[in-house]
């Protein structure tokens, strides 16, 4: 039976990144072959040397949205509020949120250009918000006014805004609506991405924007029930029609990130992959049977986290010798950067 509790881990607070590396491949890359139970400590720039020809890689497209507010209530007072646009429904006329206090229905928030967001509702710790302004508008807003979310456990950055919006981002971001980056991707380099293209190793890019369920604490309740988090997301044909010419001819598939993987398992039918725009709830954990994947990028994640189950539900599909925690005890012990601007990871 599946325990949290075996997910557990102690860091030293020192390897906790709080920033990305500059420039970006010059993170550190902990690359483990499950065939040969073999652990190779490299730099990132230097993936190339580890990646099988030809291959695929899979990107997650998402952009993070400078969604984080601080407004003025009606009293003066600031309160910071979060938009999740990546639940942002057309049909909708509401926009959900969070705060950092409480708030009432029929209360009016203001930005510093004086457009307005008034409190309709409250579900749960969500608050659902009507702008007073069109949705474009909302998004300039965001622009000029908004700051980068960045994770609960980053707690110091020196980053400034201008930094955090071209560092926290990969560089095929286009797609925004996200309130977190699809960390494994901001390791590359758009020269690293053309070397590597050069050399038989192809991508190609799906979206799944990124909610706030990324960091939510998971219990015996999710894993009972199989689900966790909602997401959206979206294969395009071309995209689809990539990933299933790889399978047939047997190039391996590689995501870059757990939001790729999560993507691919949720698009996948009958080890192929459907093309369209969706919403999954999946949650991987062991035992996972993978439909399309061949190996996996990612970063070392929280304690306890889905995304922590998901990389060991991987290893466990490749019937490795070793689990994650004694992955991770090796990274400790080399000094590797966890967590969302850490290094890197290559399962293969």
């Amino acid at each position: 039976m599946l325990r949290l509790s075996d997910y557990d881990y102690h860091l030293p607070k020192e390897l906790i990144a709080n920033a990305p590396a500059s420039p970006r491949d010059s993170a550190r890359l902990f690359v483990y072959d499950t065939k040969t139970d073999t652990v190779i400590l490299d730099a990132f720039k230097n993936i190339e040397k580890h990646l099988p020809r030809p291959a695929l890689l899979v990107f997650n497209d998402t952009k993070v949205v400078p969604a984080r507010l601080w407004l003025t209530k009606e009293t003066g007072g600031k309160i910071e509020v979060l938009l999740l646009m990546n639940e942002y429904n057309p049909n909708d006329p509401l926009i959900k949120g969070i705060a950092d206090r409480k708030l009432l229905p029929g209360m009016t928030l203001f930005f510093r250009s004086g457009a307005e967001l008034s409190v309709v509702k409250q579900e749960e710790q969500f608050f659902f918000f009507r702008p007073s302004v069109s949705v474009p508008m909302l998004w300039k807003l965001l622009d000029q006014e908004g700051r980068t979310p960045i994770p609960p456990y980053i707690k110091h950055t020196k980053l400034s805004e201008r930094m955090l919006r071209e560092r926290y981002q990969s560089v095929f971001a286009r797609a925004r609506a996200s309130v977190a980056a699809p960390t494994a991707s901001l390791h590359f380099t758009k020269k690293l991405i053309a070397r590597l293209t050069k050399d038989g190793i192809a991508h190609a890019e799906i979206t799944l924007h990124v909610g706030l369920g990324t960091f939510a604490p998971i219990d015996e309740k999710n894993i009972a029930e199989k689900k966790l988090f909602s997401e959206h997301f979206e294969v395009t044909q071309k995209s689809a029609e990539a990933i299933n010419r790889a399978k047939i001819s047997g190039v391996p598939v590689i995501p870059v990130g757990t939001t790729a993987m999560r993507t691919l398992e949720s698009a996948a039918r009958k080890n192929a992959i459907l093309p369209g725009a969706r919403t999954t709830n999946i949650f991987i954990y062991p035992p996972h049977e993978f439909q399309i994947a061949d190996g996996l990028i990612t970063n070392f994640h929280v304690p306890k986290s889905s995304l922590m189950l998901l990389v060991d539900a991987f290893l466990k599909h490749k019937k490795t010798k070793r689990d994650i925690l004694a992955l991770y005890s090796i990274a400790i012990k080399e000094k590797f950067r966890f967590y969302s601007f850490g290094d890197g990871m290559f399962i293969r």
